[in-house]
C-alpha cells in the first residue's frame, strides 16, 4: 500500500499558518525596541503578539511539528520557518543575533532566548521598586510623570503578577479581591505622593473619597487641576504686561505736534564761544568783542 502524504497546504488560504502575504519579507522588523537582554519580558509579549497577528505562533510553540523531508508541506513549512527566524533576528540586538543565527529552526531560537532571559531577576525587581519610590514629578508634566510611573508598574507587575485561584472549585471569599484592591490603592497613593505641591488640594480630596476612584479617573482629575493652575498662573502675567503698557503710555506727551515751551524742556542747543568763554551768547552783542555800551548815550533816547 503506497505511503499517504499529508494534503498540500493551499498558499492562497489566508487562515493557513503556511500563508505568506506578498508584502512580508525576511528583512521586516516586527518589534521595537530590539531585545537587548534587559527587556526580555516586554519584548517577549510584543513578539508573540506580532507573530500571532501573522498567524505564525505555530512555529515557536511547536504546535506544527517539523514535517518529514518527503512531506508535500515541507517546502511551505521551511519557508515559514526561515521567515519567522529572520523576523526574530531583526528584532534582537546584534550581539544576541550572532548567537542565534546558527540555529536551524525557529522553535530552538525561541526556547534558547526564553532559557537565557526569562529568569526572574531579583536585582531588576529591587531597582524597579527603588525607581517607583523615588520617582517625583519635578519639572515633568502630569502626562510625562504618569506615563513613566505606569511603565514601571507594568514591568513590576509582569515580574510579580497577581495570583489567581486555580482550585477546582474557585474560592468565594474576598481575599483575592482585597489583595487586588490593595495593590491598586498603593498605586494611587504612589502617584499622588509624587505630584508637586501645586496639587495638594486635589490629593487630599481624592484620598478622602469613598470608595476610592480608579487610577485613570484620578489621573483625569489631576490633569484638569493642572490646566486650571496654568490658567491662574498665566493671568497675573497678562495683568502685569497691561500695567507696563499703561505706564509707558502715561509717560508719552499728550497731544500731537510740537510741544509747548512752557510744558517741556527746550532742546539743549548750547554753544561755547572761546572769545568770551561763555555759552549761548549772541556774537553780534558780545560785549567783550565789541565793547560795552555807553548807557547815557544809548539808553537816553529810549527813555524820552
Amino acid at each position: 500500500m503506497p505511503h499517504r502524504q499529508a494534503p498540500v497546504a493551499h498558499q492562497t488560504d489566508t487562515n493557513s499558518p503556511f500563508y505568506v502575504h506578498p508584502s512580508e519579507s525576511p528583512s521586516s522588523v516586527l518589534v521595537t525596541p530590539p531585545l537587548d537582554g534587559s527587556n526580555y519580558l516586554a519584548w517577549h509579549r510584543s513578539m508573540k503578539r506580532a507573530l500571532g497577528a501573522k498567524n505564525k505562533l505555530s512555529f515557536i510553540d511547536g504546535s506544527i511539528p517539523i514535517p518529514p523531508i518527503d512531506d508535500l508541506n515541507r517546502s511551505a513549512w521551511d519557508r515559514c520557518n526561515y521567515l519567522t527566524h529572520s523576523w526574530i533576528l531583526n528584532s534582537v540586538s546584534p550581539q544576541i543575533a550572532q548567537i542565534i543565527v546558527f540555529h536551524e529552526y525557529t522553535i530552538d531560537v525561541w526556547i534558547q532566548l526564553q532559557e537565557r532571559f526569562s529568569k526572574v531577576d531579583r536585582v531588576r525587581i529591587a531597582s524597579l521598586r527603588t525607581a517607583i519610590n523615588n520617582l517625583k514629578q519635578g519639572t515633568k508634566s502630569v502626562l510625562e510623570y504618569f506615563t513613566e510611573l505606569k511603565s514601571l508598574w507594568e514591568e513590576l507587575n509582569s515580574h510579580r503578577p497577581m495570583p489567581m485561584c486555580t482550585c477546582p472549585h474557585p474560592c468565594c471569599c474576598e481575599s483575592m479581591r482585597s489583595s487586588r484592591n490593595f495593590r491598586l490603592e498603593d498605586q494611587v497613593i504612589q502617584f499622588l505622593t509624587g505630584l508637586n505641591d501645586d496639587f495638594a488640594v486635589v490629593k487630599t480630596q481624592v484620598l478622602l473619597m469613598e470608595p476610592l476612584l480608579s487610577i485613570n479617573k484620578i489621573y483625569s482629575l489631576v490633569v484638569q487641576e493642572e490646566i486650571n493652575n496654568s490658567i491662574i498662573t498665566a493671568s497675573p502675567s497678562i495683568e502685569d504686561s497691561n500695567i507696563l503698557v499703561n505706564a509707558s503710555e502715561a509717560r508719552k506727551p499728550f497731544g500731537h505736534g510740537k510741544p509747548n515751551s512752557g510744558s517741556y524742556p527746550r532742546k539743549n542747543n548750547s554753544k561755547y564761544y572761546t572769545f568770551c568763554h561763555k555759552t549761548n551768547p549772541t556774537v553780534d552783542f558780545c560785549y567783550q568783542k565789541h565793547g560795552f555800551p555807553n548807557l547815557t548815550r544809548d539808553l537816553l533816547p529810549l527813555m524820552l
